[in-house]
């Protein structure tokens, strides 16, 4: 009886682990990015671009004081809109038509912008 008793409680407990567990699937997280408008709104003299359908905004403290190296140049910003929020890639707000864009070394997410002898250092700004 005992012997039973231990057989049934083990398939309950199979029964359990099996019938609770996730059939190998998996669970996908993404970070979506936030647009020129959502930006622009938050703070309308923002200096911003968008590359690769992300939003990079300067002016970040922490991120100024980082010490970073320019790597590869990745693109040049193509257009200037300074009048309404529909931003497409290689398009800026305040930096002229053949402003460079590089990418950094030490870390992703962050990129160089030289134009006219400026150095500015731009965040990708996410939701998350």
């Amino acid at each position: 009886m005992v012997q039973r008793l231990f057989y049934v409680l083990i398939a309950l407990a199979l029964l359990t682990i099996t019938g609770c567990s996730n059939g190998g699937e998996t669970t996908k997280v993404t970070i979506d990015s936030i647009d020129a408008e959502e930006v622009l709104t938050l703070d309308p003299d923002a200096d911003i671009f968008q590359y690769d359908g992300v939003i990079y905004k300067t002016n970040i403290d922490w991120v100024e004081e980082l010490s970073l190296t320019k790597d590869v140049q990745i693109g040049e910003i193509k257009t200037r809109n300074d009048t309404n929020m529909d931003f497409k890639d290689e398009m800026a707000n305040k930096r002229p038509v053949g402003a460079k864009i590089f990418s950094v070394k030490e870390r992703g997410g962050i990129l160089i912008v030289e134009s006219e002898g400026e150095i500015l250092k731009y965040l990708a700004i996410v939701e998350g």
